[in-house]
């Protein structure tokens, strides 16, 4: 009886074997796949992290550079103004009396700036560099017909960004000049030798 119990059970066994082999290995494939799907999407999300990240960077690196440019500004205006007053200081002696009181009242008036009074002057250097700006953006030889010449964004709000925007822009036209004049003289030493 043993034996034969045995015999029966070996023969069942090699067909469930099977069937489990081979579910399994279809299951298997099936994760696989799913997983290759998830890595192929987390790769590309990967990518796009880090080229959101570089420029990023980029940004931070800018911005970094203006705010070290625009501390270096602060600085070179504070010492300007304190070489300005030890000046005051100094020729104040020799004025008469009357020209000393009004002298020390300019100077008083002087240093009581009011945020109005800043927007005003922030508003009047903005106006300023948009006209050198668009002075610049001039093409160097006439337009074809239909062609218009390239007009420069309109800077909105007031502050220290629309500054940077503006010498931004700036520095972009000096360039498009600047490869404007080298494309003049290389056609003009192509001329001249033919």
């Amino acid at each position: 009886m043993f034996p034969q119990s045995r015999h029966s059970g070996s023969s069942h066994l090699p067909q469930q074997l099977k069937f489990t082999t081979s579910d399994s290995c279809d299951r298997i494939k099936d994760e696989f796949q799913l997983l290759q799907a998830q890595y192929h999407s987390l790769k590309l999300e990967c990518d796009k992290l880090a080229s959101e990240k570089s420029e990023m960077q980029r940004h931070y690196v800018m911005y970094y550079e203006m705010s070290y440019g625009l501390n270096i500004e602060m600085h070179k205006q504070a010492e300007i103004v304190k070489r300005l007053n030890g000046i005051c200081a100094q020729v104040l002696p020799y004025l008469s009396q009357e020209h000393q009181q009004q002298v020390l009242g300019a100077i008083e008036r002087a240093k009581q700036v009011t945020a109005p009074e800043l927007n005003s002057i922030i508003r009047q250097l903005q106006a300023h560099q948009l006209s050198q700006l668009q002075a610049l953006a001039l093409p160097l030889t006439p337009l074809p017909v239909g062609l218009q010449p390239p007009s420069l964004p309109a800077v909105g709000g007031s502050g220290l960004l629309s500054l940077s925007a503006l010498g931004a822009q700036a520095h972009l036209a000096k360039e498009e000049k600047n490869g404007h004049d080298t494309e003049a003289h290389a056609e003009d030493d192509g001329d001249k030798s033919d």
